[in-house]
């Protein structure tokens, strides 16, 4: 009887797959990421929590596809309402699997000044199932943003590629304008999937543009990129050291860097549940109750029935919220509520811009003629496979390894917060080399930030959510250069290698 009930209140409370809540415009990453934590600590869960090792996967598929000769004919001249601009902008197709057809859309900027000098920086998006080109190109780290009529762009001036060449990608296949001609490859997909073709995709892209061959190289992103970004650095450290597998291909990692990032179930979620209670969302007996009665473990039992009572406590109090800005206005209070200059309704805006046919045109997209919309969050991807309880073991990895490692946690955002950030971190068993001290930019607090031995740096970013680039642009655009250099956050008002005004 007790399992009976528990079956009910979890399908009561989340859809049986993470990928059937859709808004009409399809899901935010916010949603997608919640549906699909809850779907994996279901008793139930067919989805592989193992961990991630390159060894163990087949790369035999992996060739080099690029057409050389392709490049110029990728080049954006201008994008329907764009302000005038002087770098260069690329859209276009990589082939990852020839014989399944399967393609993946990237969209590239080159940096406003010295590119040929500034680092190559590869931007991911979450979910899992998220568009890299609709969230981080068009809402957070991109050189424009869309305008409330969807028709007209305006700059971002604290674009990343202030700093370096950004690269976005829509992956898996189904997401964004990426695509296969093997239904199969819709039906189901995974992590390890994803991490196979993400670096197909990056081998083939360098040699559409070799010049960034021997640029330093990073990888960024947020979210579900807390999965993405580790597993495709080990990666191409696996493939580093192997390099007779492809084309003798050696990519240039120095670092990673990723904001608010999934990187431990069981950490992510108790955090998340903290720092409601922290914030007065919930009670303390409502915590108390999840604490003690949900086993959110990969070998644990499922969530009881009492645990369930908690999450659903939890639910019912949360609901008119949006738990990735605790603070923010939702769309559907007022179209024109802005917080922290970010409009909650661009989702609205980029949807309906980048579903125009003549935007397509431009960005030389959906050449394939897909038969579904342009979606934020992919609604056709079927099953989610794989996807590791933690990825600890990659980050020690790649610690050890020397890459420069550095977590971001916007302060407001609830779903993975800060809590859930430092408990995972608290799991890679580190010396801290500073102590917690607040970071500054203009004289003003930008948040709090901690070194830890092996060159892991974590810092918050005061007054963002889920997506800090959007809430905070001046802070994110400062936290991404002083990444790049290599340089700490000032912890003083006199030792700022930056300001706002260089922007």
């Amino acid at each position: 009887m007790r399992q009976k009930i528990a079956m009910i209140l979890i399908f009561t409370l989340v859809p049986t797959s993470f990928l059937t809540i859709a808004e009409k415009n399809g899901k935010k990453q916010t949603e997608t990421l919640h549906n699909f934590y809850t779907s994996k600590v279901r008793e139930n869960s067919k989805i592989d929590t193992s961990d991630f090792n390159p060894a163990s996967i087949d790369f035999s598929e992996i060739e080099i596809t690029a057409d050389k000769g392709k490049k110029e004919n990728e080049r954006i001249k201008r994008l329907p309402g764009q302000p005038k601009v002087e770098f260069k902008q690329y859209g276009g197709y990589v082939t990852v699997d020839r014989s399944a057809g399967r393609a993946y859309y990237y969209y590239f900027v080159e940096a406003h000044h010295s590119p040929r000098s500034s680092p190559l920086l590869l931007w991911l998006n979450g979910g899992p199932g998220c568009s890299s080109l609709g969230f981080g190109a068009m809402e957070e780290v991109g050189p424009f943003r869309v305008h409330s009529d969807a028709r007209t762009l305006y700059l971002n001036n604290f674009s990343w590629n202030h700093a370096a060449n950004v690269l976005f990608l829509e992956s898996p296949a189904g997401v964004g304008f990426s695509y296969s001609n093997r239904s199969a490859d819709l039906k189901s997909t995974g992590d390890r999937r994803s991490a196979v073709d993400n670096y197909n995709f990056l081998v083939n892209w360098l040699e559409r543009f070799p010049e960034y061959k021997d640029r330093d190289f990073y990888i960024a992103g947020e979210s579900y990129g807390g999965h993405y970004i580790p597993q495709l650095a080990q990666t191409i450290l696996y493939h580093n050291q192997n390099p007779n597998h492809i084309n003798n291909t050696i990519i240039n990692l120095k670092g990673i860097i990723f904001g608010n990032p999934t990187i431990n179930d069981e950490t992510d979620l108790k955090g998340m549940y903290e720092y409601y209670e922290s914030h007065a969302l919930i009670s303390r007996q409502t915590l108390d109750r999840i604490l003690r009665y949900c086993d959110f473990t990969d070998s644990g039992n499922g969530l009881s029935t009492q645990c369930l009572i908690g999450i659903l406590e939890s639910e019912r109090n949360t609901a008119a919220l949006d738990v990735y800005n605790i603070y923010a206005p939702t769309c559907n209070t007022s179209p024109t509520n802005q917080a922290m200059n970010f409009d909650p309704c661009t989702d609205q805006y980029v949807h309906a811009y980048l579903n125009r046919p003549e935007v397509q045109q431009a960005l030389h997209a959906n050449i394939t003629k897909i038969p579904y919309d342009w979606q934020a969050c992919s609604k056709v991807i079927g099953e989610w496979q794989d996807s590791p309880a933690t990825v600890i073991p990659l980050l020690k990895d790649l610690i050890a390894a020397g890459l420069r490692v550095w977590i971001y946690s916007g302060d407001l955002d609830g779903r993975v917060p800060v809590t859930s950030t430092k408990l995972s971190i608290n799991l890679l068993k580190l010396n801290q080399t500073t102590p917690w001290l607040p970071w500054y930019l203009d004289g003003q607090v930008g948040g709090y930030t901690q070194i830890y031995e092996g060159n892991l740096t974590f810092t918050t970013v005061r007054g963002a959510g889920h997506e800090v680039p959007s809430y905070q642009p001046s802070r994110a655009l400062f936290l991404i250069k002083h990444f790049l250099h290599g340089k700490h956050l000032p912890t003083s008002t006199n030792l700022t290698l930056f300001s706002s005004s260089h922007y």
